[in-house]
């Protein structure tokens, strides 16, 4: 066994078959330090007729095969907490085995195993072009069961006849031990939250083959424009867009802390060094969780810096210059337009503001900005959910067309958005490097996005659960229940193995009826959370999401993520005769600014609900009548029932 892999056991089959019982126990408990007593009875109950299969194995196969196959026991997946309990590595395939003590298999079993087996393809280098088969164990079963949602649920006395079913690549080759347990094989992508922890502390971010696959031709297309825009002593727009889920803000954060963006600054005759970007968000709650995240490990709040804040800044006058030559905005086509800037910042702490919207203030700032500047603008479609974030793309054009210099800037784009510019006066560059496709916060998962299109639009349900069949297939578990319990409990269960995991309660925030189902998402419950500790504090301590005592809504969840989410489904959003209705929706505050198009921000804030779970969304439709041609259509639509 090598030295330095983080496993309790691995060896060859002869040798995994032949070594006393207890010497392979002691090697697990000399491992896993804080072992229960009940997991060392599992280890003693399960590891003998693992032995044995594996020797009926030997025996159908012979020993030269059989001395090419693994077995490795408790193997501590890099970079995480979670341990799958067997992987074997056999000629031509990779099987990963969940021993539970029992004689059936739960759901959040069967989606525990589905799990690893989707990680280990995703993210392991010697998995990638293998098949890798989960296979459920419960040791009190006997016989070959089924196969359920694409896992195998076996007894231990039908292992053996199992894997000589299994289908393998035609290599045939099995993968080296030694190469499989290096520490960098396995190469899982990061959360939004981690990722940010990871560019802090070190300054670069882990290389996922195929994240970095769709997010770098991104990355080196906004390096070329800012260097270029240096060298020539120009100011440039560039709006990368993507669907949810698909890395847009990580590209921001890998630009905002590009070492080579030191070299780039303008000596200002001040002394003073200036800072080569900045992050902004104008998602509070995203800004929030990133700060308490980082305060650990240095200043979090000059990391990521809200919009709110920074417009504040450099309204009071014009002589107040921004120290950066790059500025990235988050989430840009929900910048606010006049009016909510109007209302959102006191005309004596932000006179300048006065009748201007965040684009037109923006580029604005920029210009103050001795020699280039660059702005960047992350935007995302289908996810304004304040009123006053409606304006979307056009508002950057005006901005620029009305600025104090519109000959002095060049815009780059997707090809998808020229349209927005036709007739426009300074240059537009087209690059479809600039447009993110694949949906990566789903474990690089597709269809999630069209899954949630093809349900909000009230689409064909026979179309949308071909896309859930492909999501289940992907390792993406769509569940449904009208029992908050049963939720609950299926997502302690499913993350039981993942210290780690974060998980939780989500609700729309207009929503009336959730309450009275102990789903708290009234303004003065949601108030009191505090979305640092929500998102980041340990498992189980009491501020945390994974003791699902309190929700957030929309507005709190949008830009984040989660491992597994509960969305509690109101009847502000609700199926009536086909078409979605939002007639039970609490109304907006008489004398703010009123929503153009109040049905289209529900289906946006139903959008953001929908895709916060990175492995699994369970979807909490109460007992109510009114909502029960809604939770028909969604078991329709390819949700499993709990």
């Amino acid at each position: 066994m090598g030295d330095d892999a983080r496993r309790g056991w691995d060896s060859d089959f002869p040798s995994f078959a032949q070594t006393r019982t207890r010497e392979i126990v002691a090697a697990l408990k000399s491992f896993v330090a804080d072992a229960s007593e009940s997991q060392v009875r599992a280890w003693q109950d399960g590891v003998p007729p693992l032995q044995r299969e594996v020797s009926e194995s030997i025996a159908r196969d012979g020993a030269p095969v059989a001395s090419r196959h693994s077995a490795i026991l408790e193997y501590e997946l890099p970079l995480e907490s979670r341990r799958p309990d067997v992987i074997f590595l056999i000629e031509g395939a990779v099987v990963v085995l969940e021993l539970k003590g029992k004689d059936s298999a739960t759901q959040a079993d069967l989606d525990q195993v589905a799990a690893y087996a989707r990680d280990l393809r995703c993210y392991h280098r010697d998995c990638e072009h293998l098949p890798v088969y989960p296979v459920l164990m419960p040791m009190r079963a006997k016989g070959m069961h089924a196969q359920r949602q694409g896992v195998f649920v076996c007894g231990p006395d039908a292992l053996e006849d199992l894997l000589s079913k299994l289908d393998r690549h035609p290599s045939r080759r099995a993968v080296d031990r030694s190469a499989f347990l290096q520490d960098d094989a396995y190469r899982p992508l990061p959360t939004l939250v981690r990722a940010a922890r990871e560019l802090f502390e070190t300054g670069t971010l882990r290389r996922v083959k195929r994240a970095a696959a769709a997010t770098d031709p991104a990355c080196a297309e906004i390096a070329r424009v800012i260097r270029d825009a240096a060298a020539t002593k120009t100011r440039r727009l560039i709006l990368v867009a993507g669907v949810p889920g698909s890395g847009k803000t990580l590209v921001g954060l890998q630009t905002v802390h590009a070492h080579w963006l030191d070299d780039l600054s303008v000596d200002r005759g001040s002394g003073k060094p200036t800072s080569p970007a900045v992050f902004l968000s104008g998602n509070g709650p995203l800004v929030e969780v990133l700060q308490y995240e980082l305060k650990a490990v240095g200043d979090g709040k000059t990391f990521v810096r809200g919009v709110k804040d920074y417009v504040k800044r450099y309204s009071k006058k014009k002589s107040l210059v921004p120290p950066e030559h790059v500025l990235v905005f988050d989430e840009a086509q929900r910048a606010w337009d006049a009016e909510k800037v109007q209302s959102a910042h006191d005309p004596d702490d932000a006179p300048i503001a006065v009748g201007k919207g965040e684009p037109e203030l923006f580029i604005e700032f920029a210009e103050r900005i001795p020699d280039w500047c660059v702005i960047v603008g992350l935007i995302g479609g289908g996810q304004e959910i304040h009123t006053g974030e409606e304006g979307g793309l056009q508002q950057w054009r005006k901005a620029i067309e009305g600025c104090a210099h519109p000959e002095a800037w060049q815009v780059h784009a997707p090809a998808a958005m020229t349209r927005h510019f036709d007739g426009f006066s300074q240059p537009f560059h087209a690059a479809n490097s600039l447009n993110l496709e694949t949906e990566l916060r789903f474990h690089l998962t597709k269809d999630v996005h069209r899954w949630v299109a093809g349900v909000l639009d009230a689409g064909p349900a026979i179309e949308n659960e071909k896309v859930a069949r492909t999501l289940e297939q992907s390792g993406f578990h769509l569940r449904i229940t009208r029992d908050l319990d049963v939720a609950r409990e299926y997502l302690k269960e499913r993350f039981s193995d993942a210290p780690d995991a974060r998980y939780g309660v989500l609700a729309s925030s207009r929503d009336r009826d959730l309450p009275t189902f102990r789903v708290y998402n009234d303004f003065q419950s949601t108030k009191r959370v505090k979305n640092g500790p929500w998102y980041g504090a340990p498992k189980d301590a009491e501020s945390s999401c994974t003791t699902m005592k309190e929700c957030v809504t929309e507005f709190a969840a949008q830009g984040l993520e989660l491992d597994g989410a509960i969305l509690a489904w109101g009847t502000d959003l609700q199926l009536k005769d086909g078409i979605w209705s939002i007639a039970n929706s609490r109304g907006f505050k008489k004398g703010a600014p009123q929503p153009k198009d109040p049905t289209q921000l529900r289906k946006n804030a139903y959008r953001v609900l929908m895709t916060r779970g990175r492995s699994t969304t369970v979807l909490f439709i109460p007992q109510l009548e009114q909502l029960n041609e809604t939770h028909a259509y969604l078991l329709k639509c390819g949700a499993l029932a709990l």
